[in-house]
């Protein structure tokens, strides 16, 4: 029991201990931590629910204990600060005495010292002064010569020498400035030099804009004398190779032992008379162009390293030019001033840049400038291509040749390629030959109109040799006639014979200067000529023969002069050979193509002829006024007929003068024809009665164009070929006249019938309108009393003639299937 109550004893005691540890510590820190004390008071709440109270209980006990202590402490030492109150006390009266003799000695060593102190002071200050005098001067000597090369950049720029500022800036920058960057106005000097730098930047883009502006105004002057001096230089050089040749010449003399007496200086003369004057007339782009400005400005921009800028901006600048120098005028193919001002400019702007190529390193290059010739040759094709359609004058299409000439060879001079431009003159030159071909026709049309189509009379000899000057008529006949006599053709023949000349002239003016060989100019000029025969001239000829105041006696001459034109094509080929010294024999050689132009041109006149023919006939016709129920003829053949045989003898007579077949044909074509006219006036169908009188006299007319066909009215007709053309209308008359019925009937369709060209049909129509006169006349009445059986015979033919014509019409209608 007692062991137990030990235990528990201390067990208790054991527990107070490590609360009592516990709450020791608390105080400990709460002595010695700051506020807050939460995590210290946070531990003595967490044990038990009684410990804020036993903790209370700790605390009061613990400030009791330091009361406790305090209390004691005080008491301990409550002596010793009552005795150290009283020595202080003791004191007191001592420290203010001292006080006052300290002052006053201090006041008197202050008087003592004043004037001292005021010397040092001052002496102080003006050591001072002194080193700050040397430092200033020494500051200074590094200033001035910064402060110098900032006042002669100001000056430098403004006199405009801004690639010498530049420099000075630079030095100012890189060795000036950095020895005395440490003042204000140092840093002010260096803000202000990229300042600077740009202004320079701007003013001599500035000068380049203004630069470029001038080139943009100077271009056309520029181009001007430069395609001046082109042709000059050209001058030049053939006088120099003249003077070559001369020189070799007499040399051969020297050699040969032949030299003449008097040797011609004139080609010396011409050779020093053009020298001077090329000398005294070359202007180069330098002359008119200051070109300063861009040599200043890439140098500047070369210094502050920004050249490609510069070098990029003055490339796209020129293209902006180089688009608008290439823009034409609207109305510039309207005179050849407006070309010129055109090519002008493009070659004052390539010459430009020729020379900016060579007076700069890399500023444009060669391939810069090829980029933009290749660019600008396109254009100008094509606007030349384009311009060049709307000129309709020859006159100005050769100054544009010209100009283009000129044009190539200056730039070719440049070194710019050129050949496509000279292609572009073939495109030029077929638009060339057809202006000349428009005008041309304009002269061929006045030469026809002002035509009498006459033969040219000749009265002497000095009018017969300048007729023979203007046209090759070689006849041995004519020669031997005597004067007055007349030439075959008429006053537009040697016109258009001396046109062609002049066309040919034309022509090889604008193929002169094109670098091109005889051979080919003779070519050209051949098929130029060409084209005139077979276009031109074909279509005048075409149209003239086509119009309506061109009567037969017109034709006719037409005829002749178309033949002599054709004969006269071999001397216009001697004529371009002459020219060109190309021989005739040449394996590649153009013919002219004279002799199908003009027969084609004469056919068309020959059938003309035959058509007017033919509508005059048709005039006279139509003034046949026949009685077709008379029953008895005049006697005498009909007033229009023989008005119309007397208009052929008369027409056949001017034939003489054509080619035979062609008299010949036109005779045949007219007889034919009337023939045709004739059995048509018979056959018309307005026409319903026809008695035996009417198909009497109208024998009588028939009977007078056999007599006019039998009296060769055109000669060369052999036997009575010209009579066949009126044997259908003499074997119908014949059968109707004779009456021989029956022999028509045996023989019909027989070849040796004597009615072979009379048609059953032709016969029926016919013989139907004399049974329906028969019908109603009366005499024909009072003959039907008195003879019924030609009545019968009448119809028994009719019949006949009906069943012939309806076996024919069987017998071609399986024809007809076929040839569908």
């Amino acid at each position: 029991m007692a062991q137990a109550k030990k235990t528990v004893l201390s067990n208790y005691s054991k527990e107070e201990n490590r609360e009592n540890q516990i709450y020791e510590n608390v105080f400990a820190e709460i002595e010695t931590l700051e506020l807050p004390l939460g995590t210290s008071l946070r531990s003595v709440y967490d044990d038990q629910p009684n410990a804020h109270k036993r903790f209370m209980e700790k605390l009061e006990a613990r400030i009791r204990n330091h009361d406790r202590e305090i209390e004691k402490m005080c008491n301990f030492h409550h002596q010793g600060f009552v005795d150290a109150i009283t020595e202080l006390l003791k004191v007191r009266s001592n420290a203010g005495k001292l006080k006052v003799q300290v002052t006053d000695t201090n006041r008197r060593l202050q008087d003592a010292g004043k004037e001292a102190i005021n010397q040092s002071e001052e002496m102080i200050r003006c050591r001072v002064q002194q080193r700050n005098i040397a430092t200033t001067v020494e500051k200074l000597q590094l200033c001035l010569p910064v402060l110098e090369m900032y006042s002669k950049v100001r000056e430098q720029m403004k006199a405009k020498r801004y690639y010498s500022a530049l420099k000075t800036m630079e030095l100012l920058e890189n060795t000036y400035l950095p020895q005395v960057y440490q003042y204000r106005f140092c840093q002010i000097m260096t803000e202000n030099i990229p300042r600077l730098r740009d202004e320079i930047k701007e003013i001599s883009m500035s000068d380049l804009k203004d630069f470029l502006e001038s080139i943009r105004k100077h271009s056309d002057k520029i181009g001007e004398m430069a395609m001046k001096q082109s042709p000059q230089q050209r001058t030049f050089n053939s006088v120099v190779k003249k003077q070559t040749n001369t020189s070799d010449e007499r040399r051969l003399h020297v050699a040969n032992g032949t030299v003449p007496e008097h040797v011609d200086d004139a080609t010396s003369e011409q050779l020093q008379d053009e020298e001077e004057e090329y000398e005294e007339e070359v202007l180069t782009a330098q002359d008119l162009v200051d070109f300063s400005p861009v040599y200043r400005c890439l140098h500047i921009y070369t210094v502050l390293g920004d050249r490609e800028t510069f070098e990029n901006y003055y490339r796209k600048q020129r293209r902006k030019q180089a688009g608008l120098v290439l823009q034409p005028q609207s109305n510039m193919h309207e005179t050849v001033e407006g070309y010129r001002k055109y090519f002008n400019q493009i070659v004052g702007f390539f010459v430009v840049e020729d020379h900016i190529l060579h007076a700069t390193q890399g500023l444009v290059t060669r391939a810069f400038t090829d980029e933009l010739w290749n660019m600008a040759l396109s254009k100008i094709i094509a606007v030349l291509r384009t311009h060049s359609s709307y000129c309709t004058d020859p006159d100005l299409v050769l100054e544009l040749k010209n100009l283009i000439v000129v044009y190539a060879d200056t730039l070719q001079g440049y070194g710019f390629p050129v050949n496509r431009l000279f292609d572009l003159l073939l495109e030029i030159r077929d638009q060339y030959n057809e202006t000349l071909l428009k005008k041309w026709a304009v002269v061929f049309r006045e030469i026809f109109e002002s035509d009498n189509y006459s033969p040219i009379p000749v009265a002497n000899e000095e009018e017969y040799r300048m007729i023979i000057s203007r046209f090759p008529f070689h006849d041995s006949e004519l020669e031997k006639q005597p004067f007055p006599k007349r030439f075959p053709v008429s006053l537009s023949v040697p016109e258009i014979y001396k046109e062609f000349k002049e066309f040919i002239y034309a022509s090889l003016k604008f193929s002169e200067s094109l670098h091109r060989s005889s051979t080919e100019i003779d070519d050209m000029l051949r098929k130029s000529t060409n084209l005139l025969l077979t276009r031109t001239l074909s279509g005048c000829l075409q149209s003239l023969i086509k119009k309506q105041h061109i009567g037969l006696t017109e034709l006719v001459q037409i005829i002749i002069n178309i033949t002599h034109l054709e004969q006269a094509c071999k001397y216009l080929e001697d004529f371009i050979t002459n020219i060109t010294n190309v021989s005739p024999e040449t394996v590649h050689t153009t013919r002219l193509y004279g002799l199908s132009t003009f027969k084609d041109a004469r056919h068309a006149a020959e059938g003309e002829i035959y058509t007017k023919l033919n509508h005059k006939i048709d005039e006279f016709i139509q003034l046949a006024d026949y009685e077709w129920t008379m029953t008895e003829p005049n006697g005498r053949a009909s007033g229009y007929l023989m008005d119309l045989i007397n208009f052929l003898r008369s027409t056949f007579q001017v034939f003489t003068h054509l080619p035979g077949k062609v008299a010949q044909t036109a005779c045949m074509s007219a007889c034919k024809h009337l023939s045709t006219s004739l059995m048509q006036m018979l056959l018309d169908a307005e026409v319903k009665q026809i008695s035996m009188g009417a198909i009497q006299q109208f024998n009588l007319d028939v009977i007078q164009c056999e007599l006019f066909a039998s009296s060769e009215p055109v000669p060369g007709f052999q036997g009575d070929t010209l009579q066949l053309a009126f044997i259908d209308l003499r074997q119908l008359l014949d059968l109707f006249m004779v009456w021989d019925w029956s022999t028509y009937l045996a023989d019909y369709g027989q070849a040796t019938s004597k009615y072979l060209r009379v048609n059953p049909s032709t016969a029926l129509t016919l013989l139907e309108k004399m049974k329906d006169t028969s019908k109603k006349n009366n005499i024909f009445s009072q003959f039907r009393k008195n003879d019924r059986d030609k009545q019968k015979l009448i119809e028994t033919v009719v019949k006949q003639l009906r069943s012939l014509v309806n076996d024919w019409t069987l017998l071609c209608t399986p024809n007809r299937k076929r040839s569908v």
